[in-house]
């Protein structure tokens, strides 16, 4: 039996749409000063689709859903070196 190789995608692309909607709605209710700008978290967005690490929507290295870790200012990419760093809150 073979099994399926994960995709370096995002949630809703790996057919997880249930759970694409549950962080959605997650980060709808953090405050705005706790969120990077629509635009950083784009471009952590794209980078992350180019991460190896990324399995189905999980980052392998250290298990969050990246749409959820990339929107927070206070978290960073665990990667070393990382693609992307953690944000001071109200920056």
């Amino acid at each position: 039996m073979t099994q399926k190789k994960p995709c370096r995608c995002l949630l809703a692309k790996s057919g997880q749409e249930d759970m694409a909607r549950l962080v959605a709605d997650y980060l709808s209710t953090l405050p705005e000063e706790q969120k990077v700008p629509d635009d950083i978290y784009r471009t952590r967005l794209v980078l992350c689709e180019t991460c190896d690490a990324l399995h189905n929507g999980t980052c392998a290295l250290c298990g969050c859903y990246v749409e959820a870790r990339a929107a927070k200012r206070g978290l960073g990419c665990p990667m070393t070196p990382p693609r992307w760093q953690a944000e001071k809150s109200g920056a």
